[in-house]
């Protein structure tokens, strides 16, 4: 049975988190991600098969697959709108049976492997409009659906690199890195990555803004974040 009707809702963040949990699904930075593991290239290739087989006509318009030898790595969301609507949770759930049927199974991760994750690329510019053009032009990006102002986010037309977003500065920092990863995870192994960037020698730099994001620097004062969905419905 494929999800019916026209009528899709976007979800908040906290909806579409607690709709998909329990299927191994973890909502992180705006997408659905998931992954069912295999022994094979060829059983990867089965498996993606299947995948689109049960996502039916709305494979194109919410599915992405990256496949890896050793597992098939499954993300959804609503192109149109660049976020997680009610169709994609329809579609994680018809993928979630499929894979079940079949004696596998969608998760997130384990003690083995690191989470599924995001990564953005941050950049700070007192001027973005002046500054946006000129990554949009390097890195062969476009404007993020729906969202082509002067100081909006590139994504890569074809998923493949991270999405770049750009932090307003009030004034220059020359004795800071202007340029820094912001790593998405989900909610619930966040505090496994912080303890585990802690225990590498980072220094927690700022937490106010947590759980929705931390600011670690290595021992250089290089930064990054680590960063979830909570705390962010407002």
């Amino acid at each position: 049975m494929q999800p019916g009707g026209p009528e899709i809702t976007r979800l908040t963040r906290t909806a579409a988190s607690e709709a998909v949990s329990d299927l191994g699904w973890r909502y992180v930075l705006g997408t659905l991600f998931a992954w069912v593991r295999v022994e094979t290239f060829a059983r990867s290739v089965e498996v993606a098969a299947w995948v689109v087989e049960a996502a039916g006509e709305h494979a194109d318009d919410h599915l992405r697959i990256d496949l890896r030898r050793d597992r098939v790595v499954l993300m959804l969301q609503t192109s149109s709108v660049a976020a997680v609507t009610s169709r994609d949770v329809d579609v994680a759930r018809l993928i979630s049976a499929a894979v079940r049927d079949r004696g596998l199974r969608t998760e997130s991760g384990d003690d083995t492997v690191r989470s599924v994750q995001a990564i953005e690329i941050a950049i700070d510019a007192i001027d973005i409009a002046a500054v946006r053009p000129f990554w949009k032009a390097v890195t062969g990006y476009v404007d993020e659906p729906g969202r082509s102002g002067p100081t909006d986010p590139l994504v890569d037309p074809i998923g493949q690199g991270p999405a770049i977003w750009f932090q307003r500065m009030s004034a220059p920092r020359p004795q800071r890195n202007r340029i820094h990863l912001d790593v998405s995870v989900p909610h619930d192994e966040a505090p496994a990555r912080i303890a585990a960037t802690l225990a590498a020698g980072g220094v927690l730099i700022d937490d106010e803004a947590a759980p929705a994001f931390w600011v670690f620097a290595d021992v250089e004062g290089n930064e990054a974040c680590v960063t979830t969905w909570q705390g962010r419905d407002n």
